[in-house]
């Protein structure tokens, strides 16, 4: 090569090959150029907003703060390589220009928002305090916190230690007696969340370790267990994403792990939430629900509920119990199991909203009565379920102001916080868990304005209710009910067994990050090859 040729070909590399990209090298040199300053001045602010204190690397700003500058660098470096390689392939991209762009433009941009919505992970560890209460009437709360903690043995052993016995038996002995919650010929309703996927539904590792607590009943299990929901026409209990360690495990799993050994089975209330029927005693065999002809008159709501055979042939009405033929037997005992998440709606979803999973909306006005306390209203008429259980392994605790409220809720938006709560109490229940779990995650993950998610909160900024009215409204509901509910964190046991935590642990996964700057290359490489390859063939 000549001098002169050697002297253009150094001027095509300084100039990025402007040519190749567009006829002025200026505007060439501009592109880069704000490329490289958009990417520094995010790297400045991340720099200084995160400061001496890493764990602020996950707030919000600070997030937005990485992807630009992922976005920003990973296009420039493929640009930069691309050109240099480009000097001598030239003429087999002259037909090619627009989708070469393309790829370098598009493919870090799908990259990172893929890998940033399936691989994320944040991670916070919370230290709860228990605390026992000096009124006459309190409502216990049993809390197991920690990964290697929150499971559903160690939180039976809680209850257990503090006089509330899984196990109906009539033998005396560890987490069994007299007094236990459930017997072994019991017909068991697992209230699940099937409505969402990813981290939006009950944890799938939870209700297999549930129903394994359950067939283990020292007196030999003989009943049956159901795993039911209505998500009112979004329910699904056979999920591909689901909220597990793997998370291909869905509810349906589970129930097959058990079904050939036991009477497991699912019922998604889906199907049957167009069909109005009568009760097993009024002759109608038919699954559907019944739905109430008058409306209640404090909160409004028509009541209505499920009734359905099972796989095993056993009659269920959700609100009278199990149909022999001749009468109603007592023996179904609910289970419930929410998520705990933030609403766009309602603020905050868990024990008490989780119920909505009863009702027909298809049939009813069940939805818009949750702001008047309409699910107090479905408690008092079936009943409090024995048990509800809060699944908190992974919350949501974006609050309803953010993009990423819940009560969908992928991968990427949930929190790892490792926590199971359970209690009788769905009001108690609701408020400690908002106050002291979604508040506080929420907090750590770096939102300031988290009013939607207080049970004390009243002002319903672009809610269709605050939390703070219908949780109260609720509880005043089953207290006109005659159930003994309580918001005041006065009357509250708080029970904890707890793994050592770290407060303010937070991981985060940065994968896709550096698929931005490697994987684009890659592509744009690939691509040469190919194009190469068919060049030389030809």
């Amino acid at each position: 090569m000549n001098d002169s040729s050697h002297d253009q070909a150094k001027k095509k590399i300084d100039c990025y090959d402007s040519s190749f990209f567009h006829k002025k090298p200026s505007k060439k040199k501009l592109f880069l150029n704000g490329l490289f300053i958009f990417g520094f001045l995010n790297l400045l602010w991340f720099l200084f907003r995160t400061g001496t204190k890493p764990t602020r690397i996950i707030y919000p700003c600070q997030k937005a703060a990485l992807k630009n500058m992922s976005l920003a660098f990973s296009s420039i470096v493929p640009l930069l390589s691309f050109s240099a390689f480009r000097l001598k392939t030239r003429n087999m991209f002259a037909r090619s220009k627009k989708a070469i762009i393309a790829i370098l433009i598009i493919a870090p941009l799908l990259g990172g928002i893929y890998l940033q919505a399936t691989t994320a992970v944040e991670e916070v560890g919370l230290n709860i305090i228990g605390t026992e209460s000096s009124s006459p009437f309190s409502s216990d709360i049993f809390v197991v916190n920690g990964r290697e903690m929150a499971h559903i043995q160690n939180l039976i052993d809680l209850m257990g230690s503090e006089g509330l016995n899984f196990y109906q038996s009539s033998t005396s002995a560890v987490n069994q007696g007299p007094s236990g919650l459930i017997a072994s010929s019991d017909v068991i309703l697992l209230k699940v969340n099937a409505q969402w996927s990813m981290r939006g539904g009950t944890n799938t590792d939870m209700l297999k370790e549930l129903i394994q607590a359950i067939v283990n009943h020292p007196d030999g299990f003989t009943g049956e267990i159901i795993v039911a929901d209505n998500g009112q026409g979004s329910g699904a209990l056979e999920r591909l994403s689901t909220n597990a360690e793997d998370q291909s495990q869905s509810s349906q799993d589970v129930v097959d792990y058990f079904s050939n050994d036991y009477d497991v089975s699912t019922f998604l209330w889906d199907a049957i939430r167009f069909s109005q029927v009568q009760e097993f005693s009024n002759g109608d065999m038919d699954d559907g629900y019944v739905v109430y002809d008058t409306v209640d008159p404090d909160t409004g709501i028509y009541v209505s509920y499920p009734k359905f055979e099972t796989d095993y042939g056993t009659k269920v009405s959700f609100k009278n119990g199990i149909w022999n033929g001749t009468h109603y037997e007592e023996k179904l005992k609910v289970i419930n199991l929410p998520v705990l998440k933030s609403h766009g709606s309602y603020g905050v979803t868990a024990t008490i909203k989780n119920y909505m999973g009863v009702p027909t909306q298809a049939l009813t006005n069940s939805h818009q009565k949750i702001a008047t306390g309409g699910m107090g209203t479905l408690m008092v008429e079936f009943g409090l379920p024995i048990l509800n259980i809060i699944d908190a392994k992974w919350i949501n605790a974006n609050p309803a102001n953010s993009l990423s409220a819940g009560p969908s809720t992928s991968y990427r938006e949930a929190t790892r916080v490792n926590i199971l709560i359970a209690g009788i109490d769905p009001v108690a229940l609701d408020y400690w868990s908002s106050k002291n779990i979604l508040i506080k995650t929420s907090e750590l993950i770096g939102y300031t304005d988290t009013h939607t998610l207080n049970p004390d909160n009243t002002i319903r900024s672009g809610l269709t209710e605050a939390f703070g009215v219908w949780l109260n409204l609720t509880k005043d509901e089953l207290t006109q009910g005659g159930f003994n509910v309580t918001s005041d964190v006065e009357e509250m046991n708080i029970y904890v067994n707890s793994s050592e935590i770290s407060a303010e642990t937070i991981n985060y996964n940065y994968m896709w990050l550096i698929y931005g700057v490697v994987g684009t290359n890659a592509l744009v490489f690939i691509f040469i090859i190919i194009r190469a390859f068919r060049k030389a063939k030809n």
